[in-house]
């Protein structure tokens, strides 16, 4: 109620309080103004206490107070009009958005309604629906054995036992998201405990089956994989929503009241497979020449053996063709071979034998050392930058005589011939000695 309203409390007459009349404030082009309508509201609210009352006369005068009569009819008007509004706001409520890594839970008197995407929705207002949003791409963490850092130790968790009844300190990290949000909203009341008690069930289970030395050292990657399957089942049976996305295995060792003993026992192995490569190196360097040498040898022995086949071979083929042209020819034949005998002798030794005629005796000149000196000389010469030939200086001054030979050996004889060989060209000639 406005007092200060001109029109309070005096009710025009003609079409003016109408709904069609011809209110100059109100036009008939568009909607009414928002203050007309308070002013409106005013006047009806104003007239539910009396009717028709006009203002106070004449301008000069105080205003008059209108006759405070009740009227239910503009009381119902503004009644609906106020329960329209808080209508408005109430089906308002109604309206959510979803994003797009989430999805919304429609609930109607508390019990699952519907599940809705991401977008803009509307469900019916409070009481009647509710609803609540879900991430579902959101990665959660859950520690077991520590918490925030390796060194805050929750041993109750960390410690377990091992197949060989040995104690290990187990740390490890699971992380997982969900798959299904009406799963995860109904199914569980403490979501993070029950992967904890999952997560911890597998591992220990895990951890039972298997030898120490695998759970500390080669089997970690092994054992990680296998908790994150084993849990994922666990979880699944139980209808939780969740899906295990990564298991990772933080630490893994002894107690810390043995961790001194099993270091040393760590570096004894390490040791051991140190000892265990030098070893192979060396196998590897050794092996390989000794079987390379045994081959060499295994070849130049079956080398030697076609050589050796081979030569006896040539040698029993040549003697059985000499044995034919013996057959043939039995004195030109071994006259032929006595003649390459002594050719092979005589091609191997540096000693000269010459004939005498009429004596018994054959002269020995030292070629060797005549050889010998002469290629010392022929060396003096290329020093000395002289171009007369080697040969030249070493041939001897005085000539060879018969009387003072520095050894004397007999001539050979075989079948009535005398041999000797030349001193000029070495040839071998034969004398028949009757005939010459």
């Amino acid at each position: 109620m406005s007092l200060n309203d001109p029109q309070w409390g005096n009710r025009g007459s003609g079409d003016g309080d109408k709904p069609g009349g011809n209110d100059p404030r109100r036009p008939n082009d568009g909607p009414p103004d928002l203050e007309d309508l308070w002013r409106d509201f005013n006047r009806k609210l104003s007239g539910m206490f009396g009717k028709g009352g006009k203002g106070g006369g004449s301008g000069d005068g105080p205003p008059r107070m209108p006759n405070m009569e009740f009227n239910p009819k503009f009381l119902g008007s503004g009644l609906g009009l106020l329960i329209g509004l808080v209508a408005i706001v109430w089906l308002g409520s109604g309206f959510y958005i979803v994003d797009a890594s989430q999805r919304g839970i429609v609930l109607q008197f508390g019990s699952f309604k519907e599940a809705t995407e991401p977008g803009l929705r509307w469900r019916l207002p409070y009481p009647i629906q509710s609803h609540e949003l879900v991430n579902l791409t959101g990665v959660r963490t859950i520690e077991i054995g520590y918490r925030g850092s390796e060194r805050n130790k929750v041993l109750k968790e960390a410690l377990m036992l091992t197949d060989d009844e040995n104690i290990v300190n187990i740390q490890f990290a699971v992380q997982y998201i969900l798959k299904d949000p009406v799963e995860y909203l109904f199914n569980n009341r403490h979501p993070d405990d029950a992967v904890m008690g999952a997560a911890e069930t597998a591992v220990r289970e895990i951890v039972g089956k298997s030898k120490m030395d695998f759970v500390l050292y080669e089997g970690r990657e092994q054992i990680a994989t296998q908790a994150a399957k084993l849990m994922q089942d666990i979880l699944d049976r139980y209808q939780s929503g969740i899906l295990i996305s990564k298991v990772t295995m933080q630490n893994a060792q002894p107690p810390e009241q043995v961790q001194a003993a099993f270091d040393d026992a760590v570096k004894a192995g390490q040791d051991r497979e140190r000892q265990k490569n030098e070893g192979q190196a060396y196998a590897n360097d050794v092996i390989p020449k000794a079987k390379g040498t045994a081959a060499r040898l295994l070849e130049e022995a079956n080398g030697y053996k076609q050589r050796v086949i081979s030569t006896a071979e040539g040698d029993a083929s040549r003697f059985k063709q000499v044995v034919t042209e013996y057959a043939k020819a039995p004195e030109v034949t071994r006259q032929r071979m006595y003649l390459d005998t002594m050719q092979q002798i005589y091609a191997n030794t540096s000693k000269v034998m010459v004939d005498a005629k009429g004596q018994g005796n054959l002269l020995y000149l030292p070629l060797d050392k005549l050889i010998q000196a002469a290629g010392t000389s022929a060396a003096a010469g290329q020093v000395a930058g002289t171009d007369a030939p080697a040969m030249q200086s070493s041939r001897p001054s005085a000539p060879l005589s018969s009387e003072s030979p520095p050894q004397v050996e007999a001539a050979p004889q075989v079948g009535g011939k005398s041999y000797s060989s030349s001193s000029r060209d070495g040839s071998l000639r034969s004398r028949d000695r009757e005939g010459r």
